[in-house]
């Protein structure tokens, strides 16, 4: 494996996002309610992390758990977390909308794209809910978002790595596929080199639990940079 990979963490307090970054996180996905996939995060506690992490920060834009087809309401509402992401200090934004068929919504994803403007979007795991795969890598492509986060469709990424390795195959330049899900110190290299990826997402929370110090999530995070070489 040549050049480095980009480790983003997810993290839903500031003491894990403080631990994170100690551990050689290079950037932090910020959210909510990590238990339930993973909500917008409140605005005290974007910036709190905001005044104590140097590393770039994506906050979560995502209204409730559940599926990603969203009513007008909500498309709203998502639209206003983008601004109070911005307000507060966050350097990227993570969503993504589902048509009721399970489609991309391309549409409404695009405007939130350009509602973020100079923040990067990453488009979520609403992609391995999608009907067609790849298909909805080439829908995530046309809204503009810089990078996919997904499982392959799978429950863990690892056990699907082909898959996740055709993914970056057809993106191309164009967008970065980033793979999450299950990854972990111990597969996290094997990851890198049989898809070529450039950026890994981890949440560790199969390796840590979720009431384990800052000082556990700090290990397991260098544990994970560190395999990585």
């Amino acid at each position: 494996m040549s050049g480095r990979v980009l480790v983003e963490i997810s993290v839903e307090s500031l003491e894990r996002a403080v631990a994170a970054e100690r551990g050689g996180a290079s950037r932090i996905e910020l959210c909510g309610s990590l238990d339930i996939g993973g909500v917008t995060p409140d605005v005290q506690l974007m910036r709190a992390v905001h005044g104590r992490v140097a590393v770039p920060i994506f906050a979560m834009v995502r209204p409730r758990g559940g599926d990603f087809v969203y009513s007008a309401a909500e498309f709203e509402e998502m639209k206003r977390s983008i601004e109070v992401a911005r307000a507060s200090g966050m350097d990227g934004v993570v969503l993504g909308l589902l048509h009721g068929d399970r489609s991309v919504d391309v549409e409404r994803t695009s405007e939130l794209v350009r509602a973020a403007g100079n923040l990067p979007v990453t488009f979520h795991r609403a992609i391995d809910e999608s009907a067609g795969l790849f298909e909805a890598l080439e829908d995530a492509i046309a809204t503009g978002a810089a990078r996919v986060l997904t499982s392959g469709a799978a429950s863990k990424a690892p056990e699907v790595v082909g898959r996740i390795a055709e993914m970056v195959r057809r993106a191309g330049p164009r967008v970065i596929v980033m793979p999450g899900s299950g990854i972990t110190p111990e597969n996290v290299e094997e990851m890198a080199v049989a898809t070529g990826v450039r950026e890994i997402h981890a949440g560790l929370s199969s390796v840590v639990a979720g009431d384990a110090g800052a000082e556990v999530f700090e290990r397991e995070v260098k544990r994970l940079v560190g395999a990585l070489g």
